[in-house]
């Protein structure tokens, strides 16, 4: 982890009420898939940096989404080409996936979808399967990127693309065909339980990994306001421990 300045090369609207942010940065080598980083909004008084996950990096950029929601995204929002913003990168454990896992499954419902576009990247060698949930249409980011590195099935809440169906019923829909090596998850927390209780009720035995979303304040583990519960009893620091875990030792 080090602070950096990074330079803003763009910063546009991909789907409604999200933006695509690419930054220059002086080196993103060591960056793993599902890292995230802490970004500066650009505005002096909202001192919180905000925690984005990572979608894409090359040796010197990196790639962020984020939905427009409250005063800090807003102000990232209207940062422009040349904007210099400080950050803590990367952060996170990341996923891990091992040699032997050929076959991945990649779930992801929302701004969830982000950090899985750095797998499936990563990992371009596997046989990757996405199943991605979306509310409709407008919503809809990453089509095509996450065509070119994987098989693709897209549900939306609406049906008005693909099946009228959330990423965990594509995924239990496809996943005797499919029986994947790994399952990695990010999303919304009523679409993690759902995965949880699914695999848990159909004994599905592949490890299932998920990256949570927590409001975070330092992003390095110091203030304890991404605490997580663990269902040993005990607690994890989402951004210093995490944010991914597997799915059966957190509490959803």
């Amino acid at each position: 982890m080090r602070e950096v300045e990074g330079v803003v090369l763009s910063n546009c609207a991909v789907a409604a009420g999200i933006y695509e942010m690419r930054l220059l940065v002086p080196d993103a080598s060591d960056v793993r898939p599902g890292q995230f980083l802490n970004l500066s909004s650009g505005e002096g008084e909202l001192l919180l940096r905000r925690p984005l996950g990572i979608a894409r990096h090359s040796e010197d950029c990196v790639t962020v989404c984020y939905q427009v929601k409250g005063r800090g995204t807003k102000a990232l929002s209207c940062r422009v080409p040349g904007d210099r913003l400080s950050m803590l990168m990367p952060l996170g454990n990341g996923f891990y996936v091992k040699d032997s896992e050929r076959r991945i499954a990649l779930v992801g419902g929302g701004v969830g979808v982000f950090p899985l576009l750095s797998v499936a990247e990563a990992y371009r060698d596997r046989e990757v399967s996405a199943y991605l949930g979306f509310r409709n249409r407008a919503a809809i980011c990453y089509e095509e990127e996450f065509r070119a590195v994987s098989r693709l099935t897209i549900g939306t809440d609406d049906g008005s693309v693909g099946e009228k169906k959330n990423a965990v019923e594509l995924f239990l829909a496809d996943y005797e065909r499919e029986k994947p090596d790994v399952i990695l998850s990010c999303g919304p927390p009523v679409m993690l339980r759902a995965l949880k209780r699914a695999i848990a009720e159909r004994g599905i035995q592949a490890p299932c990994y998920v990256s949570l979303e927590e409001r975070m304040g330092c992003g390095i583990g110091a203030c304890l306001v991404c605490v997580c519960d663990l269902t040993n009893g005990e607690h994890a620091r989402v951004c210093k421990d995490g944010p991914i875990f597997e799915i059966g030792e957190v509490e959803l």
